[in-house]
């Protein structure tokens, strides 16, 4: 008995029904709700934070404050197209149909390669906090098992997906309010031996001890920390009602990602100086000791590894529906068109995971060559299909106006003049990778794999020609 279906061609990504893909609707609202809010709270939160904090100070808040800022706004041009024009591959389509067959082309691709790299990057540091607690097993052996026990789960069926990424990140939630409540407990010195007050943030250099210029440069790896919560637009085309979770989603991410972000790290700075060692290795740990509460490193050890087995659940998801989208317009080899009797694009995700199996395999071999490039080769993609978002959105917004002004239930606030200054902002901090010498190295490595993207996109032409 066949357990695959070739999806249909028709209904390609101009606002067509997505069901037609014959990718099954087994997604409920409260999956999309907490696959929206989760895709953003990632290590990035947990950890990377102390890094942006020990460079900043206390002003790290600020930095962090801008970069969800600019987030939301971009989050919110992608919901207004998504729930005007709901397609199969989400902004792939947007991009594809407003922008042309090679932006579309470039901006799959793109995205694609950006999450089998994070499927490897988080793979290796899951296994990395499994081996504090099983110090004998090679890394290489844990990553690949945390990899395959969740492609197993993708491979069940979207609902599989929905229902993992739903607990993951209620845990993240659960552990991020518990945080602020105890943090808050110790800022208005409602806590043992706290003296309460907000001191800190003006101590040890001041509120901004290395400048303004570092506060800006810090919005470039803030900006990174926020990818993720486009996720809900690609899970929508498996979604029971797709605009309507779509937008619910969207509007209940906006003040809550930001709040848990900016409030958090405000926690951080309030309760530790940031000039301790603590905070660039875990600022939350860090807090959790400052506070006496027992057994805090273990305690966020298991928080940060849920983090990571989340992200590592949704860029296994994401990266397999966004080569499937690729097929329906030929971008990508039709034989990964293939959908299996659950309604999961198998051929696809097996795709994706073979990638980061090889990733991890090289974060083996050759972790200072081989893997450091990797990482760095995808360190500006999401900025470059955030960029193509903001422009896709203006020129879409146009045609929808003109001919379908029906169809705009959810709208960008101040467009065009808000859509135009994202558009800017977004350029800014890409240019700001080019120059400064922390994440030089990833823009040009980024720009490179874009290179090859479009290098890629002239030999299809040049084949589908022949």
């Amino acid at each position: 008995m066949r357990t695959e279906t070739t999806a249909s061609a028709s209904g390609a990504a101009t606002g067509a029904d997505p069901a037609g893909s014959g990718l099954r609707q087994g997604l409920r609202r409260r999956h999309v709700r907490l696959i929206a809010l989760g895709g953003v709270i990632g290590a990035g939160l947990f950890v990377g934070s102390g890094v942006v904090i020990r460079s900043t100070g206390p002003a790290a808040v600020l930095s962090f404050l801008a970069a969800g800022g600019l987030t939301v706004l971009i989050m919110r041009m992608l919901a207004e197209m998504t729930v005007a024009r709901p397609a199969l591959g989400s902004f792939y389509a947007h991009v594809r149909e407003t922008l042309g067959h090679r932006a579309g082309f470039a901006v799959g691709w793109l995205y694609w390669y950006f999450f089998v790299i994070v499927v490897a990057v988080e793979a290796v540091a899951g296994g990395r906090i499994v081996r504090l607690w099983l110090p004998g097993v090679p890394l290489w052996a844990v990553s690949l098992v945390l990899m395959a026990l969740l492609t197993a789960t993708n491979l069940v069926s979207a609902r599989s997906y929905g229902e993992f990424e739903y607990w993951f990140s209620s845990v993240k939630v659960v552990a991020i309010v518990v945080f602020l409540f105890l943090g808050g407990l110790f800022v208005l010195g409602l806590w043992p031996d706290a003296p309460g007050g907000l001191g800190l943030l003006t101590a040890h250099g001041g509120f901004a001890p290395a400048g303004i210029g570092a506060v800006l440069a810090a919005v470039v790896p803030c900006v990174g920390f926020f990818t993720g919560a486009e996720i809900v637009t690609i899970a929508a085309a498996e979604s029971v009602e797709p605009e309507r979770a779509v937008a619910d989603a969207i509007r209940s991410i906006v003040l809550r990602v930001v709040a848990f972000y900016v409030l958090s790290v405000l926690v951080v700075v309030a309760v530790v100086p940031w000039t301790a060692r603590a905070i660039e290795v875990s600022p939350y740990a860090a807090v959790l000791d400052r506070l006496a509460v027992p057994a805090a490193g273990t305690v966020m050890n298991a928080v940060v590894l849920i983090a990571v087995l989340s992200c590592l659940n949704s860029a296994l998801y994401t990266s397999s529906r966004m080569l499937f989208a690729l097929t329906r317009n030929g971008d990508a080899p039709r034989g990964l068109t293939k959908v299996g009797a659950s309604g999961v694009p198998r051929r696809a995700l097996l795709a994706g995971t073979s990638v980061g199996y090889l990733s991890v395999i090289a974060a083996w071999i050759s972790p200072d060559v081989v893997f450091a490039f990797l990482i760095d080769s995808y360190g500006a993609i999401a900025l470059f299909v955030y960029l193509a978002i903001a422009v896709a959105q203006l020129r879409m917004r146009r045609r929808l106006e003109r001919s379908a002004p029906e169809r705009l239930t959810l709208r960008m606030w101040g467009f065009p003049w808000l859509s135009r200054l994202t558009i800017a902002l977004m350029a800014l901090v890409i240019g700001a990778m080019a120059v400064l010498p922390d994440s030089r190295a990833q823009f040009w490595l980024s720009l490179l794999t874009l290179g090859v993207v479009l290098a890629a996109y002239e030999v299809r032409k040049r084949v589908g020609r022949d």
